[in-house]
């Protein structure tokens, strides 16, 4: 068996999966990826269940040695160079990384998660059906905190399959959609509207339990104090402070604080995928709509090995193309049936 080494890896990279699911009741929270879709594009592309278990990466750089033999992973999620022996490799391919080579990933351009997924998956022990770490309560596995530097994580040897690249559909942008409530009416029409109309920036403060909003104060109506009741990922809090509160994959399971509204879960992971001081704004939607939404979301997870593309590979004779003529014409510099060599040219 392969391994995969950790050889270096910032904060706010674990493992993580689907979540866990169906004991909320007890107060167990899900946790899982931040983004599902760039965590099921990784796994597709190397073979795995959409929401097998992967390597979510955080903002900060990361590298990976393969030792023991050859070890085949994928990359999906915010992008950021990557170098794999020297190589520049893109996103949205798998690639195969031999034995003592490293990947070496950069800080994160313009988002915040990126899906390193294995071949055959990660290899640890589910606890209550998942491998998704929750670091607070010491959840998850083969390591149940976050990744560090030296940690190895088992591979099954690399197949040999060749490299594919996944097609996704351009990024969704504009305001972050909302449903109100279930506590819109602990504030008043003018606070709502507040909030729907300013705009907002992650603080740096923030984590995978809850996203702290920086911008105008929401003051509420009748105090900031509820009976606890249940939360959902993407419930909005607003606390005393009146700064709202975004939960999100590693939330509690219940809260006391009025709740303005919720993220459609069909733009969770674009509100996840927002880095520290970027603006944005919300938009307020019907349940109907967000329902819609979220049915094309599933659609799209569905149609994943669909958009499976081969990539294509060629031999490049630098001499040759360095003697032709590829300026002035439309011509294709990986196709030398379509230079125009100097020599022949000259007989024109």
């Amino acid at each position: 068996m392969s391994k995969l080494v950790v050889a270096s890896i910032g904060p706010a990279s674990s493992v993580q999966d689907g979540g866990r699911h169906g004991a909320q009741r007890y107060g167990l929270t899900p946790s899982g990826a931040m983004d599902r879709l760039s965590l099921a594009a990784a796994n597709i592309l190397v073979g795995n269940k959409p929401l097998a278990a992967a390597i979510e990466i955080g903002p900060f750089g990361a590298a990976f040695t393969a030792r023991d033999g050859a070890v085949r992973v994928a990359l999906a999620g915010a992008p950021r160079s990557a170098d794999l022996g020297g190589r520049p490799v893109a996103f949205d391919t798998s690639m195969t990384i031999a034995d003592g080579e490293t990947l070496k990933l950069g800080f994160v351009k313009g988002s915040t998660f990126s899906y390193l997924a294995i071949e055959g998956g990660i290899a640890g022990e589910p606890m209550f059906g998942s491998l998704a770490v929750n670091a607070r309560t010491g959840l998850g596995s083969p390591y149940p905190r976050p990744l560090q530097a030296g940690d190895v994580l088992p591979a099954q040897l690399a197949s040999g399959a060749a490299e594919r690249r996944i097609e996704l559909p351009k990024a969704v942008t504009g305001p972050i959609r909302v449903v109100l409530g279930p506590q819109d009416d602990e504030f008043s029409d003018e606070a709502k509207a507040l909030f729907l109309d300013s705009e907002w920036k992650i603080s740096a403060t923030s984590d995978r339990m809850g996203y702290r909003l920086e911008g105008p104060v929401i003051r509420h109506l009748h105090g900031h104090n509820i009976v606890s009741d249940g939360t959902v990922e993407g419930s909005i809090q607003i606390p005393g402070n009146g700064a709202p509160i975004v939960l999100m994959a590693d939330r509690g399971t219940s809260g006391g604080y009025p709740k303005i509204a919720t993220v459609i879960s069909a733009d969770f992971a674009r509100i996840a995928q927002i880095p520290a001081g970027t603006g944005f704004r919300f938009k307020a939607i019907g349940i109907a709509e967000a329902q819609q939404e979220l049915r094309r979301f599933a659609e799209l997870l569905r149609s994943l090995p669909d958009r499976l593309k081969p990539i294509e590979t060629f031999d490049l004779n630098i001499e040759a193309l360095q003697d032709a003529n590829v300026a002035g014409h439309a011509v294709n510099a990986v196709d030398a049936g379509t230079w125009h060599a100097a020599s022949a040219l000259a007989r024109d």
